[in-house]
């Protein structure tokens, strides 16, 4: 069975093995496996059944990811945009009006589209055209915005009027009295922090995955201590695993083929439709980019020889989620986290794909991990992927600076494309206002004129 897979997914030649493939996998798992519980609320919130929604995350991201990992043979991992997600329930249908059926519409003609330009040059013209450092700062952005969403989901960092961002207030936290809530949840993301950390300065295998269990394991006994108390208003769930509805799988039938083009001649469908599209495009370059530079799968161009299978697997993935009732996917950036424990082939998106099959029957498990236990593992990823920013050419500040834009937007802007477009728009305008138009790429022009008329029309 090894020698079967090791030839399949050519382990040796990556310097992996079946079972770094597969822990990688299970980490990946255990760090995107939130995805399972946010979607379904933030879906229902456009007059979704959750529990349709919840059966369509683990399928969409089952059958997307194993696409993506029998395609390219690459450690990368689809998973349930939760920008665009958001965007589908509170833009498109609260906000705009549109009812969640057509919004689905949207999102499978989005998908088809994004398949016809993965099977054309374009897609390799797009990727290609990114200048080096560019792709440099992309990755080193991605890191970022994992340590901030790290760090947000965790607690410790709050949004503040004053200072838009501060720490969480321990002594605020006693006096309100959601210390044993909030409080000791933050304290646990630390103590998982500094376990994760020393983990990984002793070299011990699978330390992302161990510091993740541990902390999960410590906020059980804190639990049952008493220190710990569950408030599922205040958005703290129990870390019990909750068996009291069994392991029955909830029925998909309410989103299935549900589908509504019949907004499809309206300009405004097809601005939502062009916004999905722009959105899914863009965040799959930069995460292919950024997990790829990590990973080691780019060559000396930084181009990566897979991409059109890549770029395929995630427009299939999407016209899926259309299909089964879902928001459009993405490259999951949290797969990062298998990737620093080793992960480097298909084997481990398929491992990752697989447990996600399985969690539509073990849910409970699965979903009553923390995001305290989770958000350690994006911190230490986003440490390891923000070196990148060791390999930008500072000295130049025509790459300097649009790099620096670049990493410096994602996290700011809380989004990829966004750090991207501030990347890709001033080093086409500081270029040429230099007279480095030798710099920049035809296809570069094209890009950065979408991004402002993105800003314009959108």
């Amino acid at each position: 069975m090894e020698e079967t897979l090791n030839r399949l997914f050519h382990l040796k030649e990556r310097g992996t093995s079946v079972r770094t493939e597969m822990l990688a996998g299970l980490t990946t798992f255990v760090t995107a496996a939130y995805v399972l519980a946010v979607n379904p609320s933030i879906m229902s919130a456009a007059g979704m059944d959750a529990g349709s929604v919840f059966t369509a995350t683990a399928l969409v991201c089952f059958l997307g990811t194993c696409v993506m990992a029998l395609l390219t043979n690459y450690p990368f991992v689809l998973v349930t945009s939760m920008g665009l997600n958001a965007y589908f329930a509170y833009t498109v249908v609260l906000g705009m009006g549109y009812s969640w059926e057509v919004a689905l519409a949207a999102i499978f003609l989005e998908g088809v589209v994004f398949a016809a330009i993965s099977l054309t040059s374009l897609r390799d013209k797009i990727f290609e055209a990114i200048p080096l450092n560019l792709k440099y700062a992309i990755s080193a952005g991605i890191g970022l915005f994992i340590t901030i969403i790290g760090l947000r989901t965790s607690g410790l960092v709050v949004s503040s009027q004053a200072t838009l961002v501060s720490i969480f207030s321990f002594t605020g936290s006693v006096a309100d009295g959601t210390f044993n809530t909030a409080g000791i949840s933050v304290v646990l993301f630390v103590v998982g922090l500094i376990v994760t950390a020393v983990l990984m300065a002793r070299n011990v295998k699978g330390n992302i995955l161990l510091g993740i269990l541990i902390t999960w394991v410590l906020g059980i006994v804190c639990e049952l201590c008493g220190i710990y108390v569950p408030d599922a208003a205040a958005g703290y769930a129990s870390l019990l695993p909750d068996f009291s509805n069994g392991l029955a799988v909830p029925s998909i039938a309410p989103t299935f083929l549900k589908m509504d083009f019949s907004q499809i001649a309206n300009l405004g469908f097809l601005v939502v439709t062009f916004a999905f599209l722009l959105t899914s495009l863009f965040d799959t370059v930069g995460s292919l980019i950024g997990l790829g530079a990590k990973a080691e799968l780019l060559d000396e161009e930084g181009n990566m020889p897979a991409v059109r299978g890549a770029m395929t697997s995630e427009s299939v993935a999407t016209i899926i989620a259309g299909l089964l009732g879902n928001s459009a996917t993405c490259c999951s950036v949290e797969c990062a986290a298998g990737i620093a424990e080793g992960g480097r082939t298909g084997l481990m998106a398929l491992t990752t794909g697989v447990l996600f099959l399985l969690s539509m029957f073990l849910s409970p498990i699965f979903l009553a991990i923390p995001s305290f236990a989770t958000a350690p593992a994006l911190v230490v990823v986003g440490f390891l992927m923000a070196s990148s920013v060791l390999k930008i050419d500072f000295n130049d500040p025509c790459e300097g600076i649009p790099a620096f834009l670049c990493f410096m937007g994602m996290p700011l802007c809380y989004s990829i494309v966004e750090g991207i477009s501030l990347g890709i728009i001033s080093y086409v305008l500081i270029n040429l206002l230099c007279g480095n138009r030798k710099n920049i790429s035809p296809m570069m022009y094209v890009l950065a004129v979408v991004f402002v008329l993105k800003y314009v029309l959108i």
